[in-house]
């Protein structure tokens, strides 16, 4: 294989972010020379829904077979990157305090349309956890429920009902991040459960969600020492390989959640890190910031790892894989998903969106 060829498909294993309201030059000549995965949007990328619109169609032309991912994370509440005119839905733990496997579903095709109404195609959501600690900054009212029930079921309505509405949809954190006290955006949470507490409780939405045959799954960023005494959980291959691949049996994409968060990148510079998440089977790395000399670097190091041979390229492959098939499940076909052209601002907001939201903010 070409250094070009090779460089085009490692590409395809980074989510980039970026500053502003539009794409810089830099992402733009990042992209041409590694043809990148996706790009995932922030509150600091929104304007107003035709400008995330134009986003969007900029995003799709920087590929050259399939297009890169629109991906943002629109859970409700606190995590909600498009405000109105978009519907502002109430934080999770109301749904799932409702109990209503009906609601759930009416809030997921409705949140479904409104992405696609701008050409969002990948949603990271929804949040897995189960809140078994009340104390959790990182997680808090993002979940569903404190009891794995609720959790487990509502979550795989919700990925149900976005994915037929053909956004993929993304699990997350694995293993579990739902009883840590402190916030892995800024330290490395200690999860001590034994393996069989985490396989009943931790594990079980994340085995509804592979039943309902989710896209993707995020990775946290936690150690677990019962399962990986030195490796947080992103960067263990006993987690990532052994558990969510090997005995969960999931075929879908992994990503990691972002590797700029103080969790790792306060312990392991990201481009080393990057190497190490793929290295224990991860299939897509998340580098959020903006900082596109940083995204370059990551993307080199991967280069690098596969040529020594640090990276088997079996392995690489698995991942390119994964990839494609999830990209022609729902990219594929986007087009005749997507509402009319001089409809699709009507859907957002709509009165029937807002009365759910409305119905779920009873719960709150």
């Amino acid at each position: 294989m070409s250094p070009l060829a090779l460089r085009q498909q490692i590409g395809q294993l980074l989510v980039a972010g970026f500053d502003g309201l539009e794409l810089p030059v830099e992402l733009k000549a990042l992209a041409r020379e590694f043809s990148i995965g996706g790009v995932i949007l922030f509150k600091r990328n929104v304007e107003d829904p035709d400008q995330v619109k134009d986003v969007a169609r900029q995003i799709e032309a920087l590929g050259t077979e399939l297009p890169p991912w629109v991906a943002v994370d629109q859970e409700g509440g606190r995590v909600a990157r498009l405000k109105r005119p978009f519907t502002e839905w109430p934080p999770m733990i109301a749904l799932g305090r409702s109990g209503s496997t009906d609601l759930a579903r009416r809030f997921g095709r409705a949140l479904a349309e409104e992405l696609s109404a701008v050409g969002v195609t990948l949603d990271y959501a929804p949040v897995l956890d189960v809140l078994t600690s009340t104390n959790n900054p990182a997680i808090g009212d993002r979940a569903l429920a404190e009891t794995v029930d609720v959790v487990s079921e509502l979550g795989r309505v919700i990925i149900t009902e976005l994915q037929n509405a053909g956004i993929a949809a993304c699990g997350k954190h694995f293993p579990g991040h739902g009883d840590t006290s402190v916030d892995s955006h800024h330290e490395l949470p200690i999860v001590e459960h034994p393996p069989d507490r985490l396989r009943a409780i931790e594990f079980r939405p994340f085995e509804e969600a592979i039943a309902a045959q989710v896209a993707s799954i995020i990775t946290a960023h936690i150690l677990v020492p019962s399962l990986d005494p030195e490796w947080p959980a992103t960067l263990s291959r006993r987690i990532v390989t052994g558990i969510l691949r090997n005995e969960l049996h999931f075929t879908g994409v992994i990503f990691t959640d972002d590797m700029e968060m103080q969790a790792l990148a306060a312990r392991w510079p990201v481009p080393d890190a990057c190497v190490q998440a793929v290295a224990a089977g991860c299939d897509g790395v998340l580098v959020c910031s903006g900082n596109t000399a940083l995204q370059f670097a990551a993307l080199e190091a991967l280069v690098h790892a596969v040529e020594d041979e640090r990276l088997p390229w079996s392995q690489i492959e698995g991942s390119l894989l994964r990839h494609r098939r999830m990209k022609e499940r729902f990219l594929a076909t986007r087009a005749g998903r997507t509402p009319e052209p001089h409809g699709w601002r009507s859907v957002l907001g709509r009165e029937s969106h807002a009365a759910i939201a409305e119905e779920i903010a009873r719960f709150v």
